[in-house]
């Protein structure tokens, strides 16, 4: 939380909602992708890799519903659908950008301290050994 935030415990519910949606990692990466431009369905899955018709499929229906993603059909044959970032799903970009570069940045030093925590965490599970407890 940035300095100055007020709590309103009224809105916990929708920011909860809000951020479960744009904290997924599909969404995440079909965002990504789709700030390049608008893409085909299997566009996004070839360059996705690893997701799911079915998940990229629901991912895509709840990223329109939130207003983040357009869905266009052409009638052609084959339909051709196209999806695209919305103003408001483009204005999500910079801070999944900033996120990731944080990750991509700070990815070494969160694995040092989870090979830290892990070590403590076995050694204090071990036998005839009392587990820590926090004191305040």
């Amino acid at each position: 939380m940035s300095r100055g935030y007020t709590h309103v415990p009224e809105e916990c519910g929708a920011i909860s909602e809000i951020l479960s949606r744009i904290g997924d990692k599909w969404t995440v990466l079909v965002v990504s992708m789709l700030g390049n431009g608008p893409m085909r369905f299997n566009e996004l899955r070839r360059e996705i890799g690893g997701i799911s018709q079915r998940m990229l499929t629901l991912t895509l229906r709840g990223l329109e519903r939130d207003g983040l993603v357009t869905r266009t059909v052409y009638p052609t044959v084959p339909p051709r659908v196209d999806y695209e970032l919305t103003p408001l799903g483009r204005t999500l970009l910079d801070p999944i950008v900033g996120v990731a570069s944080w990750a991509r940045a700070n990815r070494g030093k969160i694995a040092e301290a989870r090979v830290v925590y892990d070590r403590a965490a076995k050694r204090d599970a071990a036998p005839g050994i009392v587990a820590r407890t926090p004191t305040a």
